[in-house]
């Protein structure tokens, strides 16, 4: 006899509760049970043969000011990442057409910034959203921490999601960055919802972390209100030079319980399979998608990592069944709104905070980056 998980507390607007332990529950079920319990929930609350297709354009590249240990894009650290500025609006455009002909219905825009300045780049970014909303694809950025005024010029704009990842859980977060507090992520978070933006964020594994990080990750996504509409799994791909190179690979089972537990954690939202497929083999990635994935990123690189290739995936969803989402399938298309310049917000004072603490690991993984740089 199968042991049931620790059930849920319903209140009386009958929100579901998780607390960390219900979660390990879950994710600790026998792995087949598992996977057979979230086949069910994604079929209650989705179309379990449509996948939607992202696309994910680096339009700002490398000399981020944050030590995260799993990003190349960190300026401290010595990477095959090169610092770029940011892409031109005609480009972005080029890019995301191209990626429409392959049956992409969103995407991303992504800047290694700490966070979002009110200046031309910003304003630059703004006109990039405008551009691509008129081209009919659900429009997502990640830019950083932005305030609630600088969120509200992204929903004018045209601008559908916006992703802010809470990486893991917020005690394991002291462990992978030092130059950004939790709560920040947080109160980015709450800046968007307050924005009419939906919400996009996630977390990856594979960093050392342990199972009850995982399973508090999504306790705190989880018990958002509302929880956020899209939830990307990443599984971290080690990149030389950063202070997870050496990192071993998270195992297929481990990704399949996430994507499992994620999707009985949060029934509504899109669960997506992101960062680190390309490691994974067809088989893996189908038990995904069997524990309610709704999502991949299709591309050659995703940001600055590898990606599997379009074609692969192709053949992949055609083996499997699977029909691409159309944009726009669960919600309306965002409006353009023009704005006055006489009623444009003053700029944001907001001063992003800094923790105290250090990681020796990403300090010592600086300090030989800065000496093997020519001087």
């Amino acid at each position: 006899m199968v042991s049931k998980p620790k059930l849920p507390v319903m209140n009386d607007e009958r929100k579901t509760s998780w607390n960390v332990e219900s979660i390990e529950g879950v994710y600790n079920l026998p792995l087949l049970e598992l996977v057979f319990r979230a086949a069910q929930v994604h079929r209650e609350n989705h179309d379990a043969r449509k996948v939607q297709i992202s696309s994910l354009i680096s339009i700002k590249t490398g000399g981020c000011p944050e030590d995260c240990a799993y990003c190349p894009q960190a300026a401290r650290y010595h990477t095959h990442v090169k610092k770029s500025s940011l892409l031109e609006i005609e480009e972005v455009a080029t890019i995301a057409q191209k990626a429409k002909e392959n049956k992409v219905s969103r995407i991303c825009m992504g800047a290694a910034w700490r966070n979002v300045e009110d200046n031309e780049d910003f304003e630059k970014v703004l006109e990039m959203v405008r551009t691509l909303n008129k081209s009919n694809v659900e429009v997502c950025c990640t830019l950083g921490m932005i305030t609630e005024s600088q969120a509200r010029k992204l929903s004018e704009a045209g601008l559908y999601a916006y992703n802010h990842n809470i990486d893991t859980s917020e005690d394991y977060y002291k462990k992978i960055i030092s130059t950004r507090g939790y709560k920040d992520r947080l109160k980015t978070l709450s800046n968007v919802r307050k924005s009419n933006l939906t919400v996009c964020s996630g977390g990856i594994i594979g960093m050392g972390e342990e199972t009850k990080d995982r399973c508090a990750m999504l306790a705190t996504l989880a018990n958002l209100t509302p929880p956020p509409e899209s939830v990307p799994i990443n599984a971290l791909v080690a990149v030389e030079g950063t202070p997870l190179a050496d990192q071993q690979k998270v195992s297929s089972w481990d990704i399949v319980r996430t994507i499992a537990t994620a999707r009985i954690v949060l029934p509504k939202s899109t669960v997506r399979l992101s960062a680190g497929r390309e490691s994974m083999n067809d088989e893996t990635q189908a038990l995904c998608f069997l524990s309610g994935a709704g999502s991949i990123f299709s591309g050659d690189k995703l940001l600055t990592t590898p990606n599997p290739p379009v074609n692969e995936d192709k053949l992949l969803f055609e083996a499997l069944g699977l029909l691409p989402t159309e944009a726009y399938e669960k919600s309306k298309k965002p409006t353009i709104k023009e704005t006055s310049p006489s009623l444009t917000p003053i700029k944001s004072r907001v001063k992003w905070s800094r923790p105290g603490h250090k990681i020796p690991r990403n300090m010592t993984v600086a300090r030989e980056a800065k000496q093997k740089k020519p001087s």
